[in-house]
């Protein structure tokens, strides 16, 4: 009866894969997009609405504040290129489980810090052995079960990621409103430990991943060789995390400082991450539709146009408006990328690819969080941080263009 119970899962899969698209993928997705949100919302900009709290404590400067995401962010691109190229040859399921672990017991152990160096040290592990093995691992494992339409499909985990980034703030902001910042951490550290852990042991393999099979576009000839896709598509991302990260981390506490409560502040950056959800699904199926390269050209552009405006507006109702605006078309950016890395990297070494492209993805939102906290100490306000981005987002596009322009005169037509 439990060989019949189990049997299932894996062999069903196996004798599927004859061509059709097993049915499975779709829970691969979903899983993979909760997971994210759980552990990305936490990582990427779950601290933003910690800095307040942290600085009336410790009387610590926010540019120090802001570092403690930068270690987890920086732990993050390294830990993605390492836990990336295990993915590639190791179980998925354990590089998961490891993961999830990792993630839930630095943030309960945070809810016991004391000291600058020691939310550094919990960050820098989270990121690196939490969070990076499940990003660019979990992007990967939801690519490799599609052979074709797999735009949308990490369209839909991208949006995972999306749901976190601003549900995770949120919530964050009333568990610290009653019960304190430590108290907050000790909850989310429980939290993430008992829904990562049954999510994790839900991923495996494509029964097709030792085939190397190359039916659709799943491993098909791409017009440029992997390390100069991969060195190119890290340029851009450095530029267009830095950019992203500015509104993601200081938003809220740009909104607090005109007076507004955490809980608002936060509901308005929870606002701009639900339109992002549906941004990034819009823009997987776009990328479908024209070409990943285009889409990622677009939501970027769309990001660098909009992000300075958030220090010009100071009505709470008028960010309501603006704020979701700016999400769908912001949350393209990473969608757009991820479905471009994937066009133009072999799938044999799409994880490690993947993983290192992330990493200069993570030290861009490393970079635009640490500036955007440290010209707000110089400078007493976010107009030059938010200012920074904008150029940063700009030099993205140069980048971004040229490796379209590339491709097109490589087999002339549109990439």
């Amino acid at each position: 009866m439990g060989h019949a119970a189990s049997e299932p899962a894996d062999a069903v899969v196996a004798r599927r894969d004859d061509g059709k698209e097993p049915s499975y993928r779709w829970v691969i997705v979903f899983t993979a997009a909760a997971m994210l949100a759980i552990a990305m919302g936490q990582l990427v900009n779950g601290l933003s609405v910690f800095f307040i709290p942290l600085e009336e404590e410790f009387g610590w400067a926010r540019g120090s504040i802001a570092f403690i995401n930068t270690a987890g962010l920086v732990g993050l691109a390294f830990g993605g290129i390492v836990m990336g190229g295990i993915a590639d040859r190791a179980a998925i399921r354990a590089v998961c489980l490891f993961g999830a672990a990792v993630t839930g017991l630095c943030v309960l152990a945070a809810s016991w810090a004391d000291a600058l160096w020691q939310f550094y040290l919990l960050f820098f592990v989270a990121g690196a052995f939490g969070a990076g093995s499940l990003f660019a691992p979990l992007i990967a494992l939801a690519g490799n079960w599609f052979r074709t339409g797999a735009g949308l499909a990490i369209g839909i985990v991208s949006a995972g990621q999306a749901v976190g980034q601003g549900g995770v703030p949120f919530g964050t902001a009333f568990l610290i409103e009653a019960l304190g910042w430590r108290e907050a951490f000790a909850v989310l550290g429980i939290i993430t430990l008992a829904l990562l852990v049954p999510l994790a042991l839900l991923t495996r393999e494509p029964a097709h991943r030792h085939a190397r099979t190359t039916a659709g576009n799943s491993d098909a000839p791409v017009p440029l060789p992997a390390g100069v896709v991969v060195l190119w598509l890290s340029a851009a991302v450095v530029l267009c995390c830095t950019c992203m990260s500015v509104p993601l981390m200081h938003l809220v506490p740009l909104i607090q400082g005109r007076g507004v409560s955490a809980p608002e502040a936060g509901s308005v950056l929870f606002a701009m991450m639900i339109a992002a959800i549906l941004g990034r699904v819009a823009f997987g199926r776009l990328a479908d539709m024209i070409g990943a390269i285009p889409a990622y050209m677009i939501a970027s552009l769309w990001q660098t146009s909009l992000v300075f405006l958030f220090t010009r507006i100071s009505d709470l109702d008028t960010l309501y408006v603006f704020a979701p605006i700016y999400g769908f078309g912001y949350a393209g950016v990473m969608t757009g990328l991820l479905v471009t890395t994937r066009a133009l990297t072999p799938a044999s070494r799409r994880a490690s690819s993947t993983g290192v492209i992330l990493a200069f993805a993570w030290l861009g939102h490393g970079i635009g969080g640490y500036q955007g906290g440290l010209f707000y100490d110089l400078t007493g306000a976010y107009d030059v941080s938010f200012a920074n981005a904008a150029l940063a987002g700009l030099l993205n596009l140069l980048v971004i263009g040229s490796l379209f322009v590339t491709i097109r005169r490589r087999i002339g037509v549109p990439a």
